[in-house]
């Protein structure tokens, strides 16, 4: 029983590193497509990074805070490199050949740098919150604080290590209003949407556990 149990933490936690590494690489090759909405600049990026935040609180909530480090231990340089040879293969949503790997990419360089102290700072924050308010019988007041907070901290650490005279002059001259707008569209989609996703899937996965512990006992 004990090594089954130990086999499914393994795979939980093997799923939740590859979801982790995916959102990252997709987050950062959307960030650098930036989109108009009401006459505001954002990106596409503010719409795929709120899932990280979804599966983190979930691991928290039914693995603890230790088995959520871990996963952020071990996607924090995959995620870098991976996204690095990504977003320089495809910079702007353009093909740029195999050979644009043996160049260094610095306006890339600085985007995957800065994803990945945004994700460290901002998932360990947002486990931190969570951890201490998962216990208030408002299930969704630990996910609402930590998404807030979280994305507060990784929006506007992002956009100031990415695009602070960034060599790309819209990005350069706009990432305060950017980030401003794409962390406002961040926490009304997790409000929104991740935020009863949350809870959905938390019940859900609760269901299944007890019944599987109902069937063996």
């Amino acid at each position: 029983m004990h090594s089954a149990t130990s086999s499914r933490l393994r795979l939980a936690l093997s799923c939740l590193i590859a979801f982790h590494i995916l959102i990252v690489i997709v987050s950062n090759f959307l960030v650098q497509l930036p989109i108009t909405l009401f006459g505001l600049h954002t990106t596409w990026g503010a719409f795929s990074f709120p899932f990280i935040f979804l599966a983190t609180d979930l691991t928290v909530r039914l693995l603890g805070k230790q088995a959520a480090r871990r996963v952020i231990a071990r996607v924090m340089l995959p995620a870098l490199v991976v996204s690095y040879v990504l977003s320089v293969l495809f910079q702007e949503a353009v093909f740029r050949g195999v050979e644009a790997l043996t160049e260094l990419n610095l306006f890339v360089l600085r985007i995957s740098v800065a994803s990945f102290l945004a994700y460290v700072v901002g998932q360990l924050l947002d486990i931190q919150v969570f951890d201490r308010m998962r216990k208030l019988p408002q299930w969704w007041i630990a996910p609402t604080a930590a998404m807030i907070v979280g994305n507060l901290i990784d929006t506007f650490v992002f956009f100031s290590v990415a695009f602070w005279r960034s060599t790309n002059e819209f990005m350069a001259a706009n990432w305060i209003e950017i980030a401003a707008v794409d962390y406002v569209i961040k926490v009304a989609i997790s409000i929104m949407l991740f935020v009863p996703l949350y809870g959905l899937v938390l019940n859900s996965i609760l269901r299944v556990l007890a019944g599987r512990r109902a069937a063996t006992a």
